[in-house]
């Protein structure tokens, strides 16, 4: 999944086809490898819904490349189907906190009991482990190796064939333990292959013990079973959250992805390889930047980002147009900073509404001395105190030699830009004036 959804974002980026049939090519792609890739389809129907809904009904910023905006939107839009801007809160909200795993033979419960012991262990809680899988016979043991690794406190009854009581036992000595934090390992599925006996085992488990959390356990190969299993699962035992196992090797992962959006839990771990500390919290953007290319997403983040500043600072000169306050050193600071991250002047200036249209347009040396200019003013602005920020008419010819030294230009830079930024305010109210007197006369 991650390398084709990485290959359709570059093609989509890069691509010389009118916009609205890239963006056809690119929602009919992104369907295609989301469903290859076990995403359940009624959550790749939604996905694609609201992703073609916040088209219709939103438009890219005035400076905004439309593609990276558009992938934007992807980004955003597949970051709230696997949970958001929320990061899982995986500390315990009281103490003592009981966890309860549950999930079908084969998922990695007891390697998963393992790794949560030992993540706790390092968040310095007192933790113990109960086997309370009495089905496979290796699980006793496999356990109480894992909690040896973990430094975490086991307990476990070889010969009791009941694992309610087990569970009930191992709690109320793990609490004389003064454990914190109580791992409860329970059984994949019943000896005599009968699901809904195991599924009542648990449910029993449940009511008896009231864990303060019930973790499903998922495989991330289980592919699209995981939406009908994730509900039943939940049906007998309110799921709290999901970890899902396995997400180092070849496994496609969307089926156990999608197991989130039918419990409404969390998906709180991932399980990155089988040694006992490759367990990752789950932050559904970093995911989300992962599959569509880490750096390209950022840094499209960044330069959207840059333009909202920007039309901040726009919006700010609207109101002192208005006669709401003036423009500070800050405003200009900004305003330079946004411009810088917006990429080359030359591509802004090119994103300029009807700039193309005017009669003399800056050479690219002109344009090479504005760049340089604007890391000068940076540099200025950087040295001057919060004070002169506010009020530069304060600044002497003492400050400007202060300022000069520091930020490492001629003291007549310094003034040129006190020199613009007196222009600009006073550009600034000649415009209101004849704002206020059109309005007078009727003219606007």
């Amino acid at each position: 999944m991650l390398e084709s959804i990485r290959e359709s974002v570059r093609k989509f980026l890069s691509g010389s086809s009118p916009y609205d049939k890239a963006v056809e090519t690119f929602i009919r792609d992104l369907q295609k490898i989301l469903i290859q890739s076990d995403v359940n389809i009624k959550l790749v129907s939604q996905l694609t819904t609201k992703i073609k809904q916040r088209l219709n009904n939103e438009k890219p910023p005035t400076y905004a490349d439309k593609r990276e905006w558009f992938i934007k939107i992807v980004y955003e839009e597949l970051a709230n189907l696997f949970g958001g801007d929320k990061e899982p809160d995986v500390l315990p909200s009281k103490i003592p906190y009981v966890i309860m795993l549950v999930g079908i033979q084969g998922s990695g419960k007891t390697t998963t009991a393992g790794k949560l012991a030992y993540f706790y262990k390092r968040k310095s809680y007192r933790v113990g482990v109960i086997a309370a899988d009495i089905y496979r016979p290796a699980a006793y043991e496999q356990l109480r190796q894992l909690s040896l690794q973990a430094s975490a406190d086991f307990y476990g009854e070889q010969e009791n064939k009941n694992p309610t009581e087990i569970a009930m036992n191992g709690i109320k000595q793990l609490l004389s333990h003064k454990c914190q934090v109580i791992i409860i390992d329970t059984a994949g599925r019943h000896g005599y292959g009968n699901e809904e006996y195991l599924l009542q085992e648990m449910k029993s488990m449940s009511d008896a013990v009231k864990p303060d959390e019930v973790i499903l356990v998922l495989d991330a190969s289980i592919g699209q079973k995981a939406y009908d299993l994730a509900s039943r699962f939940h049906n007998v035992t309110p799921i709290g959250s999901i970890i899902i196992t396995k997400m180092d090797g070849t496994a496609k992962g969307g089926g156990a992805l999608s197991a989130a959006a039918i419990t409404g839990a969390s998906i709180k771990f991932i399980g990155t390889g089988e040694k006992i500390d490759e367990l990752e919290v789950f932050n559904p953007r970093r995911y989300v930047s992962r599959i569509l290319g880490m750096g390209d997403i950022e840094s499209i983040l960044e330069r959207l980002s840059s333009i909202e500043e920007y039309e901040e600072i726009e919006e700010k000169m609207e109101e002192v147009l208005q006669g709401k306050g003036k423009i500070t050193l800050r405003d200009i600071y900004k305003q330079i900073k946004a411009v810088k991250k917006m990429g080359p002047l030359s591509k802004v200036l090119d994103k300029i509404p009807g700039f193309n249209m005017l009669p003399k347009l800056p050479s690219e040396d002109e344009i090479k001395m504005s760049e340089e200019k604007m890391n000068k003013w940076l540099s200025i602005i950087n040295s001057m105190t919060y004070e002169e920020l506010d009020n530069p008419s304060i600044v002497d010819k003492n400050r400007v030699r202060r300022i000069a030294r520091g930020a490492g230009v001629r003291p007549e830079e310094v003034r040129e830009l006190l020199k613009q930024y007196e222009l600009t305010n006073r550009a600034l109210k000649t415009l209101r004036k004849k704002r206020d007197i059109g309005k007078l006369l009727g003219t606007q």
